[in-house]
């Protein structure tokens, strides 16, 4: 599974409808498993986003499809980071020669 980082900020309709938030984190949970993929943890965060998640899914093309799908909901907007786990640095730096 590859591991990615969801950077979200709530539009203006998330905003208004904030109250429904943890509902629809719940259904994003569920659609993400539903396409083979899991949340591994979940934040709401002060500054720049509104929301963190650390999310694997088995390819790119499946989480950018959960990401289109959020964004078709219109309460989010996402950024999406591929992260490499600490190994996969190691090996990558190590390759350099």
């Amino acid at each position: 599974m590859t591991t990615y980082i969801l950077l979200m900020n709530w539009t203006e309709q998330g905003s208004r409808n904030v109250r429904e938030s943890p509902k629809r984190l719940d259904a994003a949970k569920k659609q993400l498993a539903d396409m083979g993929g899991s949340f591994k943890a979940f934040y709401l965060t002060m500054g720049e986003c509104d929301m963190v998640a650390v999310v694997e899914a088995p390819d790119d093309a499946v989480l950018a499809r959960f990401a289109l799908m959020l964004g078709a909901g219109g309460s989010v907007k996402t950024r999406t980071l591929k992260a490499f786990p600490e190994f996969a640095y190691r090996e990558i730096i190590t390759s350099l020669g």
